[in-house]
């Protein structure tokens, strides 16, 4: 085999690759000897078919598997040869082939920018970390109570008042027509909360138990069955019990009921969520303070297949209009991220950083415990999706990257308040929203201004 540069212009490089017929032939010979043991042919013995015999029959496709089998192996040492990383697919060009004949084929490929050095020791960012004030704590013990308050059934002359819980049957029609869907028994309702139909609650005030009573509503404009969508309905109400709310007394026997050992756990549970909450917030905040660093730190030419790729993924979703519109803008971003991960991949591979099968499995727990109720669900999705259990690799992967990197920078740890959270948290936000409007701007004016040169012209 002989290999030849024949171009080479920034990261794209095109290879002539030579093979001659001989070293086909060779390979074309061994595998027919190879099939001899494998095929069986009507008047011949197992293994004994004839060479010849075989590749009259199968001698296009043999010569086909051969030729993509030397393709293959041949492109991958030619890159091995001349030290290329290949960035994606190379591009293979067939210039002479075919029986009796010498293979030669041009090989273009991108190849994956240098990266030599990593010196991150002048880059800076802050390390948030959160103190869970006891008010915080209390105001949010006191929500749950709220959220879990007993009822107690009142006389029966009484009269329902907001905040009470009336229990009803119903049986409902619509313009005098019964409907899939139209009785239903034992609802409970907190009157003032709304969250039947709009203005159902306030014709319940005054109900006692035992009382019937119509009530006129409109369903929902997004009702599953379109006919039915802001239709007014008539609900004829049996009232079956009036409750009174009772204050929750928030002591041990409280928080057992919630799962908790006593009032103390059940505390710590809150300032754990709480914490966990802006925890994933406020690191994202320090990730792109780094990654901000290392994109405006980094200058140099990008493959631009990778590019290409990563803008398709980007706006396989939208209409021509917006990719057009937002083309100058989508472009930048899918260079950043190109840069942002061969960076991080190549700082990654120089560490050694790898990502073990039990890593994954842990995640995968971590995802089932923060999802109670719906654990069966989490892991059949991820034994039916093989492919969705190997992309928490990178993610993975990348998180061991960002931990590693905040080893070698200037990080300043910083130690916040709920409220300064939320304010930072915020404040990120809005920046990030802002930023967003100013490219689409930028992108307005560019576009107004070619329109315009467009009319002149």
């Amino acid at each position: 085999m002989k290999v030849e540069v024949k171009s080479k212009k920034g990261l794209r490089t095109s290879l002539s690759i030579f093979i001659d017929k001989k070293t086909i032939q060779n390979k074309l010979d061994e595998r027919l000897s190879e099939l001899q043991n494998e095929v069986n042919l009507k008047g011949f013995r197992p293994g004994k078919v004839p060479p010849n015999v075989i590749k009259s029959q199968f001698g296009k496709a043999i010569y086909g598997e051969v030729i993509d089998k030397l393709l293959k192996d041949s492109s991958t040492k030619a890159l091995e040869e001349k030290k290329i990383k290949a960035a994606g697919q190379p591009k293979l060009d067939l210039k002479t082939f075919g029986e009796g004949k010498d293979l030669n084929y041009l090989l273009e490929v991108d190849s994956l920018p240098e990266i030599k050095s990593f010196n991150f020791e002048k880059f800076n960012a802050t390390d948030y970390k959160i103190k869970i004030e006891k008010e915080t704590i209390e105001e949010k013990l006191k929500d749950i109570s709220t959220q879990h308050k007993s009822f107690t059934d009142r006389k029966e002359e009484e009269k329902a008042e907001l905040g009470n819980q009336v229990t009803f049957d119903y049986s409902a029609k619509i313009n005098g027509n019964k409907f899939e869907g139209s009785e239903g028994k034992s609802v409970q309702l907190e009157l003032g909360k709304d969250l039947f139909l709009k203005g159902f609650d306030k014709q319940l005030i005054g109900v006692k138990k035992n009382d019937i009573k119509n009530i006129e509503a409109a369903m929902p404009a997004n009702h599953p069955k379109k006919e039915l969508a802001n239709k007014i309905t008539t609900f004829e109400c049996l009232v079956t019990a009036v409750k009174k709310s009772e204050d929750t007394k928030i002591d041990d026997k409280f928080a057992e009921q919630m799962g908790a050992k006593d009032l103390l756990d059940l505390k710590k549970i809150i300032e754990n969520k709480i914490s966990s909450q802006y925890k994933q917030a406020l690191e994202s905040i320090t990730k792109k303070e780094i990654l901000d660093q290392i994109d405006k730190f980094y200058t140099f030419d990008l493959p631009q297949n990778l590019v290409e790729n990563e803008l398709s993924t980007m706006t396989q979703t939208l209409k021509k209009e917006d990719i057009e519109k937002h083309k100058s803008k989508n472009e930048k971003l899918a260079k950043s991220r190109i840069k942002l991960g061969l960076v991080l991949n190549e700082y990654g591979e120089k560490n050694n950083l790898k990502v073990s099968e039990e890593e994954i499995r842990m995640e995968i727990n971590k995802q089932v415990k923060g999802m109670p109720g719906q654990e069966k669900m989490v892991i059949d999705y991820y034994q039916k999706n093989p492919n969705a259990a190997q992309s928490l690799r990178g993610v993975i992967y990348e998180e061991k990257i960002i931990n590693l990197l905040k080893t070698k920078i200037k990080l300043t740890t910083k130690t916040i308040s709920t409220k300064e959270a939320e304010k930072i948290v915020s404040s990120f936000s809005k920046s990030e929203t802002d930023n967003k409007k100013s490219e689409e701007k930028q992108t307005q004016s560019k576009n107004t201004k070619k329109s315009k040169k467009i009319s002149k012209k």
